[in-house]
Parts: structure tokens; sequence; C-alpha cells
């Protein structure tokens, strides 16, 4: 499984905001996104982000998590 969170982290400059969402192409899938939750959650307690947004479908899965980089 890929380390979305990580490589959307590592793009970002300290202070920007992104979106994490699943990609398709690359393999994702709204059932394997659901670990990137835990993911997220770990870098936040770490203080490398905070979480702004977790949007979830009807069934409550999450299909995307906004960040904002601190460190």
């Amino acid at each position: 499984m890929r380390d979305i969170a990580n490589e959307v982290y590592e793009k970002m400059r300290v202070g920007s905001s992104a979106w994490i969402r699943p990609v398709a192409a690359k393999g994702d899938t709204v059932d394997s996104f659901q670990a990137v939750h835990e993911q997220v959650k770990q870098m936040a307690e770490e203080g490398l982000i905070t979480i702004s947004t977790i949007k979830r479908q009807e069934d409550g899965l999450i299909d995307a998590i906004r960040i904002q980089r601190l460190a």
C-alpha cells in the first residue's frame, strides 16, 4: 500500500493546505484509503499537520481529508 499521506506531506510547503484523496490510477480505492486516516491522525499527534476537514460518503467511508502542514 502506498503511503499517500506522506507523499502529499512531502510535496507541501509549511503553512499550505492540501486534500488527500484516493487516486484510482495508482491503485487506490476508497476501502484501502481508510488506513490513511490513521496515518493522518498519527502525523497530527506528532505536530506535523492539522486536520481541517474529513469528507465521508453516505456509507460512512472517508473519501477525502484536508490537511495543513505545520512543520
